[in-house]
């Protein structure tokens, strides 16, 4: 096949740059002038910006008004193809999770029971914490006080502090209630005696003056202490101890704990033990002013305590 016997009618034999070679000039190939380079060719060439936007081609003889473009609008110069005469229909795809059996969307009741559980064990967890907290802060505040620790002594103690019923519920006694004998007697008029009434004996200061306690109800055969309250004017004093008619070796010793002043009863209150065996049952404790004994002093209690203790 030679250029310009069969291919200036046929659109594919087309060459728009026929007139450049020999050949193609000796066909008659014309530069371009609206369509290509041979007579008769087929026009599929346009000049540059010869077509201007908003025109549509012409489809099967019918010619096609321009449409002008409005902004945020698509292009005028395109038309889909079911506006043409003839176009297919168009169909709509169901979107992604609509019935009619497409895809199904997310499991949000799934989504749902995790989140609850999610909360729950937040919730649980700060539950905990406060607990944990909350023991933390008792413990901190409430720890127990440790058990006062017990020296032994035959000594007497110092101590102030005095109550016939606080001892284990063991028998008590005061100045009312004892046997009273030797010249002693009992009065209220110094202030300070813890007994009922504020009794207390007095007149012991003399040889032969003596006060006697006849013990019942003592639970068991064994050590007990014997704790006597009294008051000194400023000074030391003394006196013998005799239990169920044996006098003990240790005296009743009744030294001015207190620091009272010398005269002054008032301040001189105080209390002190000894350690003593009784039987089961009943008792008798006596407490008296023998020779060599310094017996001034005034007695208000007797009270017991279940083993050797101050």
């Amino acid at each position: 096949m030679t250029p310009g016997n069969n291919g200036a009618s046929t659109p594919e034999d087309d060459d728009p740059f026929g007139y450049l070679y020999a050949d193609g000039q000796a066909n008659g190939a014309q530069p371009p002038s609206g369509g290509y380079g041979y007579p008769n060719s087929v026009s599929r060439v346009r000049t540059v910006g010869e077509r201007p936007y908003g025109q549509q081609h012409a489809t099967y003889g019918q010619g096609v008004a321009p449409q002008q473009g409005a902004p945020g609008r698509p292009n005028a110069h395109y038309a889909a193809p079911e506006t043409y005469p003839g176009g297919a229909a168009t169909t709509q795809q169901p979107l992604p999770g609509a019935g009619g059996g497409g895809r199904r969307g997310p499991n949000t009741k799934g989504l749902l029971i995790g989140a609850i559980a999610v909360v729950a064990a937040v919730v649980i967890g700060i539950g905990i914490a406060m607990v944990n907290s909350d023991g933390e802060d008792d413990n901190a505040g409430g720890e127990a006080s440790p058990a006062p620790t017990v020296t032994e002594s035959g000594d007497p103690t110092p101590s102030k502090s005095s109550s016939a019923a606080s001892e284990e519920d063991l028998p008590a006694t005061d100045a009312k209630t004892v046997l009273l004998g030797g010249g002693a007697s009992t009065a209220s008029d110094i202030k300070g005696a813890k007994a009922d009434g504020g009794f207390y004996v007095t007149g012991f200061n003399a040889v032969g003056a003596s006060l006697t306690w006849n013990v019942n109800g003592i639970p068991e055969t064994g050590k007990y202490t014997l704790y006597v309250g009294y008051g000194v004017p400023g000074k030391d004093a003394n006196a013998t101890l005799t239990v169920n008619g044996t006098p003990a070796s240790t005296p009743v010793d009744m030294k001015n704990w207190a620091k009272a002043a010398e005269g002054d009863y008032e301040k001189g209150w105080t209390r002190t033990y000894n350690y003593i065996q009784l039987n089961k049952g009943s008792n008798t404790i006596k407490i008296s002013c023998e020779q060599g004994n310094q017996c001034d002093a005034n007695l208000d209690q007797l009270w017991l305590a279940k083993g050797w203790v101050k």
